[in-house]
Order: C-alpha cells, then structure tokens, then sequence
C-alpha cells in the first residue's frame, strides 16, 4: 500500500502480453513513427471482438500485444508520437499512455526471527512451533475454527503480489503450481522462476498468513488446508502497472480461483481519479478486468491503504504521485483507491493488537467493509512501550542471501490477507457460494465492533508527533472496521 519512502520514475512503462488470452499482432510501427516506444491501454466497446480498435491501431502505427476481447482492453506498443489522437475514432471508447503509471510497492520493513529466536520458540497444541507469537489468530477466533476445517485443496486464492517462494518449507507444499504464473509487463510466464520473488518477500509473507501449512514448522496460515496461486504484478524494480494487474484479474478468472488477495493500490496517485483524462482509461479496464473475474467466480479482497485516509470523504492529497515529484490536488467523490473501492471488492482496514484502528490503516464508512489484524508496532497498550510483536508473523524470503524464514511486517496489506484467510475456510465449509454471497457472508459473520469514543488520537504515543489523529462515523457497521472483525469460527461453524 501507500510507500511513504520515494522512488524514481521507471525509465520506461512496461509492455503487457494476455494473460492467457489471444495475443494479436497489428502492424508494425512504420518509419514515420519517431518517438520513444510507449505502452497504451486502448477501449473499445465491451460484448464484441475489438476488430475496428484493431484495425485503427494497426492504421495509427500500433501493436496489439494483448487483446483481452472479453472486456473490450487492449494494450499496445507504438513508437508514433501522435498515437493517441490518430487511433481515436469510431470503435475506440478511450486511450490512455501508461508511462509514469507505475506504483511503488509499499513493502514494508521485514523484521527477521533471528536462528535463535526460532531456536527458543515455544509451541502451542496446533504443533506450530511459532505459532505463539502470531497473536493475530486468537483475534480471529482461529482455533476453534480449525477444530472445523483447516481448509479444503480445492479452494485456490490468488496471490496478486511480488511473488512467493516455492522453496519456503512452510509454503511448497501450499502452491498450486499450475495456476501461478508472472505477469510482469502483462506477460504471461508460466515457470517457477518467472513467478518466484526477485526484490521482494511482500507475497511470500502475505501467502503465508492465508496458508503456512501446518507441519510442525514456524507459522500456521489462516487457512493451512487451501491451497495458493502466485500471480506476480510487482516487477523487478518494484513497481505496479495497470497492464499487470489486469492480467492478473484475467489469468485469476482464467484459472478458475475463488478468491484473488490484493495488498497494493495500482495507481501511482493511490487514488485515481475517474474524472482525470491521465487516469480513466486505468480506472475503466481494472473495473472490467474485476467484473470479469467476479462473474468467473472470483472474489477480490483488497486493503484500505496505509494512508491514514478517510476515503468516504473529500480532502487534499499532497503526497502523490509516489513515483515522482507529488502533486496538491482535490480530491473528490470521482476518486478512489484501486483495487480497494472498485464495486463488488471486500476493503479490509487494519487493527492491532489492542483491537484499536492501526495508526496508519486508512479508514471510510460505507467503504471499509470488515477488519482484521494488520498489526500496530507503535501502539500496543496505551502507555506501553512496543516491539516488533505487535506486527504480523509470517513467512519471509531474505532476496539478498536467497533464503527463507520468518518475521514480522505490518500494513493493511497483512490484514487483508487474513480476511481472504477467513473467506477461504468459509468457502472450504460451505462450498458453492458465488462471490457476492461470499463477500455478505464474511461481513454477516464478523464480529461487530463499535466506534471508539471521540477522535481517534495516537499521537501521543507516536515520537515523530504526525498527525493521525482519525474520526469514527457509524454504528455497528462503521468507519473504521465496517461490519467488525473477521471471525473464522463464525465463517465456518
């Protein structure tokens, strides 16, 4: 979610192949074109095969690398500097450069178990010899669920994320291999490498607290019995474009997921704007990408942002683009995180281990719809001091040495997972609902939770002295933690 750490502009925009989908070559670029090949996100009406798009970007000096025709998106190569106004007209909605469109991966620092550390762990009766210090389960009523089910195999959730490490051994029994796929750039590769962490063990840890298996090693997922998917959408320099995360959505639909994690926002501004000409064109082909899948089958779970934000409410965002030099802007009802408020989507806010809103989990009545623990290093009890125990326990992968362990990480982006955790055993014991049925049964079974007195303020506790201060609204499906807490027992007794 939000990187409060800048990042320079990629040099280029990355290039998107379909995921899974036909690949259709238009003409190439001829020698009139003399501007730096771009990527663009091309419209065309949504219920046809795009043939007219097609034709006027093969006329406009345009490649068509992958034509996702079930929703009418295209994404095109073209070096001609005026491909945007040559390739409008009649079978094109709308058309949008992605260059500068890359989002930084908020990461997050990872905080390592040290071997001793692990050395001196002490277990609990689910044999997980980690399993004490993941104070986050209790909170969701964990163990009782798992007296029910630990899951069933056939439910697959989709990891959309920087990749997962196949030979972490509290996770490669847990992948299913043969729906993970990369699709940096839009790209569709499906060997182990392509799909494995580079720069990042953001996935890794995110895919161990939905499924760490339960094996007498480390951590235990929320749901040890399911199985998960790494679809890569973070690229080598850590970076989200649109073109990959649509791919992402499809390949999901494509595969036959139920469930699809998403722990990042994919527009460099955090929220996008539907009324900016820059970012409609993004807004439009993620909302079919997610619609698509949602009539597939496939239920999105994504976070609310670590922004502090109240995104049911109009304010000033001085701290976008994260890729470059930020701009002041309104923001307005016509703006929205990506994937969070997209319709249909389950946005997870984050709590610690207080049950208090984090510090940092952006927050919206009528836009958050449950919470669960995304841990709060800051603020532990009132006046006491914290550690790194407040954060999430999870699986992690060391990208420099390329070894695998365990440690601590927090951000909405560990809280959603828990939520697809929740959904998963949910699905496991009470299979064939469809993902609006799955979506109004994981909110009906969470436990709710009232709106702290007054306003919210952490400040005290917070040595930098920023301003978090956050107000509450609503009754028992409120601002800061929708319908409640997500409750595994409830989802699946």
């Amino acid at each position: 979610m939000k990187n409060l750490r800048r990042k320079t502009l990629a040099a280029a925009s990355v290039v998107a192949l379909g995921a899974g989908l036909a690949s259709v070559a238009g003409s190439p670029a001829t020698a009139s074109a003399t501007g730096p090949e771009s990527t663009f996100l091309v419209l065309a009406p949504q219920g046809g095969k795009a043939d007219r798009a097609v034709a006027r970007i093969a006329a406009a000096d345009g490649t068509v690398v992958a034509n996702y025709h079930q929703i009418g998106v295209l994404v095109v190569r073209s070096a001609n500097p005026t491909f945007v106004t040559d390739v409008a007209g009649a079978g094109v909605e709308s058309v949008a450069s992605t260059a500068g469109l890359g989002t930084a991966l908020n990461e997050g620092d990872t905080i390592e178990l040290t071997a001793a550390e692990i050395a001196e762990a002490t277990g609990d009766p689910t044999t997980e010899p980690l399993y004490g210090q993941q104070w986050d389960l209790p909170m969701i009523d964990l163990p009782r669920a798992h007296a029910v089910t630990t899951g069933s195999p056939d439910v697959v959730v989709g990891v959309l994320d920087s990749g997962i490490s196949s030979s972490h051994p509290d996770l490669a029994t847990q992948i299913a291999r043969d729906k993970s796929a990369s699709c940096l750039g839009g790209v569709v590769d499906t060997t182990e490498a392509a799909w494995n962490p580079t720069i990042s063990d953001h996935g890794t840890h995110v895919a161990g607290t939905i499924a760490a298996a339960l094996n007498g090693i480390g951590v235990t997922g929320v749901a040890p019995g399911v199985k998960v998917a790494a679809v890569k959408v973070v690229d080598n320099e850590g970076y989200i474009y649109p073109e990959a995360a649509v791919c992402g959505f499809m390949w999901a639909a494509e595969r036959g997921m139920q469930l699809t994690n998403n722990s990042y926002y994919i527009d460099p501004w955090q929220l996008n704007c539907r009324n900016d000409a820059r970012q409609r064109p993004v807004w439009q082909a993620v909302q079919r990408a997610i619609r698509y899948s949602q009539n597939k089958g496939v239920l999105t779970v994504a976070s609310a942002g670590n922004a502090n934000f109240d995104l049911a409410h109009k304010f000033v965002d001085s701290g976008s683009p994260n890729n470059g030099t930020p701009e002041v802007r309104d923001v307005n009802g016509a703006c929205v995180v990506l994937p969070a408020e997209a319709p249909g989507v389950v946005t997870v806010s984050a709590v610690g281990p207080t049950g208090e809103k984090s510090y940092y989990s952006s927050y919206g009545q009528g836009v958050v719809d449950v919470t669960a623990p995304g841990g709060d290093s800051r603020i532990r009890t009132r006046g006491a001091t914290s550690t790194t125990a407040d954060a999430i326990l999870s699986t992690t992968f060391n990208t420099v040495t390329r070894t695998n362990g365990w440690g601590w990480k927090q951000g909405t982006s560990m809280s959603g997972p828990h939520a697809a955790g929740v959904a998963a055993l949910a699905l496991s014991a009470h299979p064939g609902m469809q993902p609006g049925q799955l979506a109004s049964f994981l909110a009906r079974t969470a436990v709710s939770q009232p709106c702290p007195a007054g306003v919210y303020d952490p400040v005290p506790l917070i040595p930098t002295g920023a301003d978090y201060t956050a107000t509450c609204a609503g009754g028992a499906r409120n601002g800061f933690y929708g319908a409640g807490m997500v409750n595994a027992y409830n989802a699946v007794k």
